[in-house]
């Protein structure tokens, strides 16, 4: 039985109840959804003034086209550019980042509303009803729908000035690449047996994407390497947005969007509720895990090892780059400026350097976010509950997760400190203790993620709108030329520009005494409150 089966008699059955369950997913989603499509929005709409800034003639655009079209690290960090207009330049400058945000967002919501759903046994509840055997997949797909639709809109309202046609263009790809990676992520929620299997997988296969571009824009500078043609972000770059649009590149889109949902609602249906066709292999008889820190490592190895690899060769990436940074920037002041105010008033190489830096310690922040709240998922799924019947107490069993989240943090930075020695292969002592410095601000996120999950763990989500507001302040504040004021809001305003600047031991203790602060705060109320079940 295939997606189409609705259209047959009887097939409406299969669907009962969608628009009541559609209706509480975008409930449930009501912060998590708008967060991604407005920081998503505003990082493009706020592009082409800042273009218009560091480009503002004819002359100067047409030199960034052709220092792109000669500079192959940087084409695979952002892609080829196929025009100097402003429309063109920001569908190059911030269209692989925004097809990303836009299907990392897709695959959160499907695997939210359907694997996460059966794990937690409440799809069984609902099941019991008046609902169909594939109406929560439906409204799953619906939802991650509702949301890209949403954000097209907003991206082609606000680039039409640039052109409507490269506004429409560009809208309905990044929305494209959303609805693939959901539709992809419905698929692996039928195949694996873990919410969390189904998010990293869908998630590595969203960087493999990542990597195949990149590996095929470095090679040729017209995005037509095969490589590119295999990612699906690849397919937005050719697209080409205010550049001769190749419309047709959205029947690919389309074509992967409707076979991966016929494949999911194929699957959907020759499975019973809670079951996969990918089951988890049972555990020895005897176990191996001698206490809580261990299953703690056991539960979080695998995100650690994707950050470590993701780190480290994003240090690559931008440590070769590094050489060709004053070259790139070149006589123009405003660019200058911008990486000055994010890196420090160094010399060129080190400003940047102190910028690509301070961007992955914010990127960082995500990860120790994620990372504290898998307390909150394993105590909200009943999987804490049989591990604190037995001699484990409460802190014991948050410390082991606790460690690696804080300690975690710390081997990313380092690993992508030795990334960047790798790509640059100078400097190796400052780079790495600017990377390690970065750590300090990341705690203080990851505390007050613990604050909000020992204290209110219903609102402990809200900790991925405090890593979403302060990665939006670091990222486009300075292109802005927001006040220092609303910098400061964030952690990581306050730490020293490094390398090139001088060291300040003053604010990295402070923050650091504030994120054991927030963390013990945190786990004195759940020491006192009770669990949530």
């Amino acid at each position: 039985m295939t997606a189409l089966s609705a259209l047959r008699p009887g097939g409406s059955r299969q669907l009962a109840g969608t628009g009541t369950l559609l209706r509480f997913a975008l409930r449930r989603d009501r912060a998590m959804i708008p967060i991604w499509i407005g920081v998503n929005a505003l990082m493009v709409l706020s592009m082409p003034n800042t273009l218009k800034g560091l480009y503002g003639t004819t002359a100067e655009r047409a030199d960034l086209v052709r220092q792109v079209e000669t500079n192959s690290s940087l084409r695979a960090m952002v892609g080829p550019v196929f025009d100097d207009s402003l429309g063109a330049l920001t569908a190059w400058r911030v269209g692989v980042y925004a097809g990303a945000l836009a299907a990392a967002m897709g695959l959160l919501v499907v695997v939210r509303h359907t694997r996460d759903e059966e794990e937690s046994g409440r799809q069984e509840l609902v099941a019991s009803g008046m609902v169909g055997r594939r109406a929560s997949l439906t409204a799953a797909l619906l939802a991650a729908a509702v949301a890209n639709t949403v954000l097209a809109l907003l991206l082609t309202a606000g680039l039409a000035g640039h052109g409507g046609a490269g506004a429409l263009a560009f809208g309905l790809g990044i929305a494209a690449v959303g609805m693939v990676f959901a539709t992809m992520a419905a698929i692996v929620a039928q195949l694996t047996e873990s919410a969390r299997l189904a998010r990293g997988l869908t998630a590595g296969v969203l960087g493999a994407a990542f990597v195949l571009r990149a590996a095929g824009d470095s090679a040729t500078d017209d995005g037509s390497s095969v490589l590119t043609w295999l990612s699906p972000i690849g397919w937005l770059e050719n697209l080409r947005p205010f550049a001769a649009e190749r419309w047709w590149v959205l029947l690919l889109f389309a074509a992967a969007v409707a076979s991966q949902a016929a494949v999911a609602y194929a699957l959907a249906g020759r499975r019973d509720l809670g079951m996969s066709f990918l089951p988890t292999r049972p555990g020895p008889a005897s176990g191996r895990l001698g206490s809580a820190a261990a299953l703690a490592w056991r539960l979080q190895r695998g995100s650690v090892l994707g950050w470590s690899i993701g780190f480290f060769l994003a240090g690559v990436v931008y440590g070769g780059l590094t050489d060709g940074a004053a070259d790139l920037v070149g006589d123009n002041a405003n660019a200058r400026e911008i990486i000055e105010r994010m890196g420090g008033q160094s010399g060129i190489t080190d400003a940047f350097l102190s910028a690509m830096i301070g961007m992955l310690g914010l990127i960082s922040a995500l990860y120790i976010v994620a990372s504290v709240l898998r307390l909150h998922g394993e105590e909200t799924s009943g999987r804490a509950e049989p591990v604190l019947a037995n001699a484990v107490g409460r802190l014991r069993w948050a410390a082991g997760h606790l460690v690696i989240a804080f300690g975690g943090s710390v081997l990313i930075m380092l690993l992508a400190g030795l990334g960047f020695a790798v790509g640059y292969g100078k400097e190796v002592g400052p780079i790495l203790g600017a990377c390690l410095v970065q750590v300090a601000a990341v705690w203080v996120i990851g505390g007050l993620a613990v604050l909000l999950h020992g204290l209110a763990p219903r609102a402990a989500v809200a900790a991925w709108g405090v890593a979403g507001a302060v990665l939006l302040i670091g990222w486009v504040g300075p292109a802005l030329d927001v006040p220092q004021a609303v910098l400061d809001v964030s952690p990581f305003g306050h730490l020293p520009k490094l390398p090139g600047g001088g060291m300040e031991w003053g604010p990295v203790l402070i923050l650091v005494l504030m994120a054991l602060a927030l963390t013990g705060a945190g786990l004195a109320g759940l020491r006192r409150r009770d669990m949530t079940t």
